[in-house]
């Protein structure tokens, strides 16, 4: 567990200071916009204007809009607003993956794949900076396939539940996707906001799991592509303000990692030692071919960790070691237990006004036994305790860092924002702890905000 996260410091330091730039590009290349939609007239015709906003050569740019299992007007306004929109109608196909999988099979048949070169993908409350694919564009132009971009967003203030959210974004990009795009690795996608090249979708789309995006990532690098990422291209997006909304959205993620998990990891640890995708080049040197298959491996390595359920896998461990087997230690032949030691600050702080004060001794038998499990369970409340103290520092220094792109609203709120942000890595513990055991479905996640990019503009 530790060797799989060995990387992520170092990550952190590189995304302080760096992110890869990309020059301007010497070719317009012709796009396509893909927006699966459900229920989505709200919001629809804000996105498609504000693509129609791009500085990029209109001509270049083809809008299309599946309005997926809708029961309001989402096709008749996409439609009214210049879209190209097929509508599906299919109960047993719900998720976002099979709607873009059916657009894709109506565009190979009515236009073919390869009449684009890429292909955008972005959720109806998405909106787009002026500028935002004149960006992409440089990323595309200079040889990347897979190319994800800044994720902002566009109602931090609606609620506490929408600054967790924008939070984990920022810190996305700070702690992996910054990095990863200065060595040339490979990044993850993360739902909507991204530039795919027409070869990825050439056989068109198999991705139809609860988290098409997670599995798209995992079945990307097996393959041996870079995912890159481009800090300068910004599109805004529309953040749950419901606990009851972000709990059956964040479900419905840990339910789908762990689908992804499931069929994709082994491809991704085998790669890890063998690696059949990098294949050597025509007069191709042989360092070039070893430092091409090292970077391969270790994106596999990279992305089977991302990919991997550590939450489940730490809470096993806990209660098999710390929970099971060590209080039949105790039970045995007694021992001593302390209530204010693990590695957080908290704990450093506690135990520097309490000494060995919270040295207990416990004898052998079943109260020793009883008594061992209630300290086992306070030390690890007390350890997440701790993490969360821990974790409020994360939205301090995002927002210093990230000031500079963060809408202006007070002081008081960025310090609540700070408090409540750990809430997030909470959540997204307990939703995997439950993921493991309920069947989950995909629900659509309702928008709402009338914010245009106007009024983000001005």
């Amino acid at each position: 567990m530790t060797i799989l996260a060995i990387h992520e410091k170092p990550y952190m330091l590189i995304g302080l200071f760096w992110t890869r730039k990309f020059k301007p590009a010497k070719n317009n290349h012709k796009y396509a916009i893909l927006i699966p939609a459900r229920n989505e007239e709200a919001v629809i015709a804000n996105l498609i204007h504000s693509i129609r906003k791009q500085d990029y050569p209109a001509e270049l740019i083809t809008i299309f809009v599946v309005a997926d299992n809708c029961t309001d007007q989402t096709a008749k306004v996409a439609a009214e607003h210049g879209a190209i929109c097929y509508e599906h109608f299919n109960p047993n196909e719900r998720t976002k993956g099979f709607a873009l999988k059916y657009l894709f099979e109506k565009i190979e048949e009515d236009y073919g794949i390869q009449a684009f070169e890429g292909y955008f993908i972005f959720d109806s409350d998405n909106l787009l900076k002026k500028d935002y694919i004149t960006r992409m564009n440089e990323s595309f132009d200079a040889g990347e396939k897979i190319i994800t971009s800044y994720r902002s967003t566009k109602n931090w203030t609606e609620s506490w539940i929408a600054s967790t959210y924008a939070l984990h974004w920022l810190r996305s990009i700070r702690y992996r996707h910054r990095a990863r795009s200065v060595l040339h690795l490979a990044t993850n996608i993360q739902g909507t906001g991204f530039l795919i090249s027409n070869e990825i979708v050439r056989n068109g789309w198999k991705y139809t799991s609860l988290t098409e995006d997670r599995a798209l990532t995992a079945d990307c690098v097996v393959e041996g592509y870079e995912i890159s990422y481009n800090d300068a291209a910004i599109f805004y997006d529309e953040q749950p303000v419901s606990l009851k909304i972000a709990l059956r959205q964040r479900l419905r993620w840990s339910k789908g990692h762990l689908q992804a998990f499931a069929e994709s990891g082994w491809g991704l640890f085998k790669n890890i030692f063998v690696d059949k995708n990098t294949v050597h080049k025509e007069n191709d040197k042989w360092y070039r071919y070893l430092w091409r298959t090292i970077r391969h491996r270790f994106m596999s390595f990279d992305t089977f960790g991302q990919l991997l359920p550590k939450n489940i896998v730490t809470c096993f461990r806990w209660i098999f070691w710390k929970l099971f087997l060590f209080p039949f230690l105790i039970y045995q032949s007694g021992g001593q237990m302390y209530l204010f030691r693990n590695s957080t600050y908290l704990s450093k702080i506690v135990r520097y006004f309490v000494g060995d004060c919270d040295k207990v001794n416990l004898e052998q038998g079943w109260k020793g036994y009883l008594l061992c499990v209630l300290i086992v369970i306070w030390a690890r409340i007390f350890y997440r305790m701790g993490k969360y103290l821990i974790n409020i520092w994360v939205a301090v220094y995002l927002f210093i860092i990230e000031s500079d792109r963060i809408p202006k609203f007070s002081i008081w709120k960025k310090i609540l924002y700070c408090f409540t942000w750990p809430t997030f890595d909470i959540i997204g513990r307990w939703t995997q702890y439950f993921a493991l055991f309920k069947k989950v479905e995909w629900k659509p996640i309702p928008h709402k905000s009338k914010i245009t990019i106007d009024d983000l503009e001005n």
